[in-house]
């Protein structure tokens, strides 16, 4: 398909759009100027969606932008002012205009490189794809489409205005726009995008860790991840971004004993998304964390495979290993650290169930799990579903069996005590007040004593709490009276006069 059609192919198109943006393009034109509404919100309109934020392109630099809107504009600021973009707010629409743009970038580097153009085609001919390549001219509300934009968004297809190796040296990140927009609109990635994607991956590496992560978000939060991560594989660029990914693509044992790690990983991702709720719900959707942990569980598997006598495959400790790995690459991606540890403990916890169904557990056991799992439990109970991928419809249902048996007894515990903060039977205070202690890692050790009873034993009332205190610290070296000239433990705090040798 060649894009040597460059006429620009303008009709008029019945849209309905806010009377504020019609408002602001008549004040442009007033001026002796154009505006059109560009990119997003112009492919938004073909797919009957609606933004609340409205991106805008003009002939106008940004000084006399910033005179036409100061006055009409509920707010406005001038942050991006040097890259020809003045941002503002307006009846609860947030507003970005730019000045028509040249030439983007500089190959070599990652800086743009402002130059400012006077054509609304040159302007579209930088943007990234076809379908983000339309504007609507205003007020007269003309489309302007020079690249087929419209043509792609029906055929669901992705393109790139020029050729796609000019639009990823303008910005690489665009190679992972691809991949997003392939999750997030379910479009396929025409043939010479995909081939250029391949042959620039490496130059993603130019681009900063924040850019990618964004964009890794939004892929992971689409409608379709699974087409996204598949894109980024293919084309090498997971290599880059996600290797412990593309790593999952093991070669099978000569007997095909063990399934494909990263297709089965894969399908947990998608499973997972469907277990999701709704706002209402406990895991509303799309939810990074659970989706995320899904993609990664099993990527401690590469790592730890080994063939066993008799041809079987084990793949022990793969839940540590893979959060290890899965803290690793998000740190370097540079999420918050809230978000890795909620995501590498999922990981690290997946595998916890797969006791329960051949042995069942006792009480402490499923306290334990609820307390591990804190307050990621509704996440784990849908990971741990999603985990299953056998088409062997026995096992699966005695998993599944198993998972319910497991949530049942969750839920008549929570009844009986309150599993969501299990803590010990008597705080630090009445430790201390009971052993004559100060402040101290003593108290600590005392502390995790008691949690412990209260994990394996459930609540206890206070007396026995406190008996079993006390005969944990007659067993405790610190406890016995230090001789005479005796050096104290320094882990040992000030003894009451209770304990002094007699």
């Amino acid at each position: 398909m060649s894009h040597a059609h460059h006429k620009i192919d303008t009709h008029t198109v019945d849209f309905k759009v806010d009377p504020v943006v019609l408002e602001l393009g008549q004040r442009f034109v007033d001026a002796g100027h154009e505006l059109s509404l560009v990119g997003g919100p112009v492919r938004d309109l073909f797919l009957g969606r609606t933004s609340p934020d409205l991106d805008f392109t003009t002939d106008a630099t940004p000084d006399q932008t910033v005179a036409l809107i100061k006055k009409w504009a509920d707010n406005f600021w001038e942050i991006g002012k040097a890259f020809g973009t003045i941002g503002m707010r307006k009846a609860g629409f947030q507003i970005e205009i730019t000045t028509y743009r040249a030439e983007a970038y500089d190959p070599d580097s990652r800086k743009p490189v402002v130059a400012f153009g006077s054509s609304l085609t040159d302007d579209l001919l930088r943007r990234d794809f076809t379908i983000n390549a339309m504007a609507l001219k205003l007020p007269s509300m003309e489309l302007v489409d020079p690249f087929g934009g419209v043509r792609d968004l029906h055929a669901s297809l992705l393109a790139t205005p020029g050729s796609p190796e000019a639009s990823f040296s303008d910005d690489p990140l665009r190679m992972m726009r691809a991949a997003r927009f392939a999750a997030q609109l379910g479009v396929s990635v025409r043939d010479d995008v995909r081939e250029a994607m391949a042959n620039m991956a490496d130059r993603i590496k130019i681009i900063s860790a924040e850019r990618v992560r964004d964009e890794l978000v939004k892929m992971v939060c689409g409608a379709r991840p699974r087409t996204g991560i598949d894109l980024l594989v293919d084309t090498g660029l997971a290599e880059h971004v996600l290797p412990e990914v593309s790593a999952l693509r093991l070669e099978s044992d000569e007997h095909h004993r063990h399934k494909d790690v990263y297709q089965h990983s894969l399908q947990v991702l998608e499973q997972a998304a469907a277990l999701e709720t709704d706002a209402e719900g406990p895991v509303p959707g799309p939810d990074f964390v659970l989706r995320f942990a899904a993609l990664m569980h099993d990527v401690g598997k590469p790592a730890t495979r080994r063939f066993e006598p008799g041809g079987a495959v084990s793949f022990r400790h793969h839940d540590m290993v893979g959060a290890k790995l899965t803290t690793k690459r998000m740190k370097a991606l540079r999420f918050d650290n809230d978000t890795t540890k909620a995501v590498a403990r999922l990981v690290e916890l997946h595998m916890r169930f797969y006791g329960y169904g051949d042995a069942g557990w006792s009480d402490s056991a499923v306290r334990r799990y609820v307390t591990d799992a804190g307050p990621l439990l509704e996440r784990l109970h849908r990971l741990t579903r999603s985990d299953v991928t056998t088409r062997n419809q026995r096992k699966a249902d005695r998993l599944s069996f198993a998972y319910d048996d497991l949530e049942s007894r969750i839920a008549t515990l929570r009844k009986q005590e309150s599993l969501d903060a299990v803590r010990p039977d008597l705080d630090g205070a009445a430790i201390m007040a009971l052993l004559g202690l100060k402040p101290g890692p003593v108290v600590g050790r005392a502390y995790k004593f008691l949690l412990n009873e209260r994990m394996e034993h459930g609540p206890l009332p206070t007396e026995e709490a406190e008996a079993r205190l006390l005969r944990w610290w007659a067993e405790q070296p610190e406890s016995a009276p230090a001789g005479p000239g005796a050096e104290a433990s320094p882990a040992v705090v000030e003894p009451s006069p209770v304990e002094e040798p007699k």
